[in-house]
């Protein structure tokens, strides 16, 4: 397929079929994998919600992912205009484009809490490369990541850096940027979790680890955990944040959308797997908690990585590694943001500065719900608390479902059919069966269940 500007507002391709899934798990491999992976892991009782987690990645990630990728490729443009127009081959109304517009919101929502917290990975990166945590106890630590919370400027420097570094990517364009930068970014994001993996069966704790993860209790598995591993699934693989469409817009017909999403769907429980025997190895060794939440790599793993033999280098890989997956995240979630201001006829130059400012301005609310506006309460949430419930539990099922039922129930089969080249028969059959039922109904559960819990 011929090759266009991608510095203008006209269309752009990925190069080759490997730049589009180096980009696509760049984007779906994010701290979601890295941080979010292991502690709710450890919160849902270890192999027993990795196993519900697999299942949920393959009948509900994938399929909603191939619906993505379908859409964005046949309307070849941003996620609210590719909506119009395939909702308009279809006979359908062109109203369903308020879908893509949905799915751009809760980008933006997304990244203006994400920007920050990628802002702190930075942060302790820079740490690491300094001190490597020698010498810091349980107080110490917690007292560190205090102190970064408290500092509004601190983290406003950083969550600046972190959205610059992603800018200049974006600037540059698909092929020019996104693709070189995911070129180098991925390979290394997964040489550096293979070494860290080699480093934990010389060091000790993998068995326990390996145990863990892989022997599931299924006494542990109730309603709850099938919830979570949903959700975790759900939100790992990236649907309904725009990036998945987008990228999918710019992905040439010879392409195999199902052979791709699974490949995508794949490479991500890797790492997500990596991610545990990384993590957990280091908890496991030092008598940690692996149920210990959010604060599990902030807090509790400098703790472990102070004590290990050659920690001050595992914790810069370590930090490298998490700095990786938050800025090929941030790409596929600032990306269409930037594609949808370019269809208005900017250059991508600017679209990119507008969009990076915009999220940078809207930043300073997340920074200052962390110190200064730390007491403002609406209901019983805080400011942070709020962007998270309003993306996480609102945008993104609401998102996910309106984009299953399109596919299934609106789309024309024909056109389903043809992108996803699936010709009648088992493949076909499974892949309606799924996004018109199965899934729709377990999104549906998780917006009841999320909503109904605040």
């Amino acid at each position: 397929m011929a090759m266009h500007s991608d510095t203008g507002s006209a269309a752009a391709y990925w190069t080759s079929r490997f730049a589009f899934l180096l980009a696509s798990v760049g984007f779906a491999v994010g701290l979601g994998n890295i941080w979010r992976f292991p502690y709710v892991t450890g919160e849902n009782g270890g192999a027993a919600f990795v196993l519900v987690y697999l299942v949920c990645v393959f009948a509900i990630g994938v399929p909603i992912l191939m619906a993505e990728l379908f859409i964005g490729r046949r309307g070849g443009s941003s996620p609210a205009a590719s909506m119009q127009s395939v909702a308009a081959a279809s006979g359908r109304s062109r109203r369903w484009g308020w879908v893509g517009s949905a799915n751009l919101l809760a980008a933006f929502s997304i990244m203006v809490a994400y920007s920050v917290v990628s802002g702190w990975v930075l942060s302790y990166l820079l740490r690491a490369l300094m001190t490597g945590f020698v010498g810091v106890d349980a107080t110490a630590s917690q007292s560190a990541f205090n102190d970064l919370l408290a500092g509004p400027w601190q983290m406003l420097s950083w969550t600046l850096l972190a959205l610059l570094l992603t800018g200049a990517i974006i600037y540059a364009g698909v092929q020019k940027g996104i693709e070189r930068a995911v070129k180098v970014l991925m390979p290394s994001l997964f040489a550096l979790m293979l070494l860290l993996v080699g480093y934990n069966i010389v060091v000790g704790g993998f068995a326990e680890a390996v145990d863990y993860l892989f022997t599931p209790d299924f006494s542990k598995i109730d309603a709850s955990t099938g919830l979570a591993a949903v959700g975790q699934a759900f939100f790992s693989i990236g649907v309904a944040m725009a990036g998945m469409m987008t990228f999918g817009a710019y992905l040439p017909s010879t392409v195999s959308i199902p052979r791709a999403a699974i490949t995508i769907a794949l490479a991500d429980t890797l790492v997500a797997i990596l991610a545990g025997l990384v993590i957990f190895p280091a908890v496991f060794a030092n008598g940690l908690d692996p149920a210990s939440g959010p604060g599990l790599i902030f807090q509790t793993l400098p703790v472990a990585l102070a004590q290990m033999p050659g920690g001050h280098v595992v914790s810069i890989m370590f930090f490298l590694l998490l700095s990786v997956a938050a800025i090929t995240s941030m790409v596929g979630l600032i990306e269409p943001l930037v594609h949808r201001a370019q269809e208005r006829g900017w250059s991508r130059h600017r679209s990119t500065v507008t969009v990076v400012l915009a999220i940078a301005i809207c930043s300073v609310v997340s920074v200052l719900g962390y110190n200064v506006w730390s007491g403002a309460i609406l209901g019983d949430f805080d400011i942070n608390t709020l962007l998270d419930l309003f993306a996480n539990q609102m945008l993104l099922p609401l998102g996910g479902l309106f984009i299953a039922l399109f596919a299934g129930w609106f789309v024309a089969p024909d056109i389903a059919r043809q992108e996803l080249n699936l010709i009648e028969g088992s493949g076909w059959m499974a892949w309606r069966t799924l996004i018109r039922w199965p899934v729709p109904i377990a999104i549906a559960l998780i917006f009841v269940v999320g909503v109904s819990n605040l």
